[in-house]
């Protein structure tokens, strides 16, 4: 079996979506106090349509965008899922294939345990 290296510093974008802009607000900024971002913004109001329990629904809702590493991520997550109201928060995380080096040499140093 492949070994993981001890450190994944690839970066991520993560992105949830919530019900209101103090619970993005919130999200954010635990995130990134607790250095598992190293930024994150904040779009809104959007309209979500999705289906749920069977039935089409319309929503407002804020989107949280997150940047961190691919190590950072799993506590990431656990702190989205902690501190969300929604049963099945969507919470999705693209690899960063390219970008500005001093960005995301920044990104790194800012989410470094």
């Amino acid at each position: 079996m492949p070994q993981q290296p001890p450190h994944d510093d690839r970066c991520l974008m993560v992105a949830t979506t919530t019900d209101s802009e103090k619970a993005a607000r919130d999200l954010a900024t635990t995130a990134v106090e607790h250095r598992l971002a190293a930024c994150a913004q904040i779009d809104g109001p959007v309209t979500s349509v999705y289906r749920w329990r069977g039935a089409i629904e319309t929503a407002t809702e804020w989107r949280v965008l997150l940047k961190t590493t691919a190590a950072r991520y799993p506590e990431l997550e656990s702190r989205i899922r902690a501190g969300h109201p929604y049963d099945v928060p969507e919470i999705v995380a693209t690899e960063i294939t390219t970008g500005g080096a001093d960005y995301l040499e920044w990104l790194r140093a800012e989410t470094a345990p």
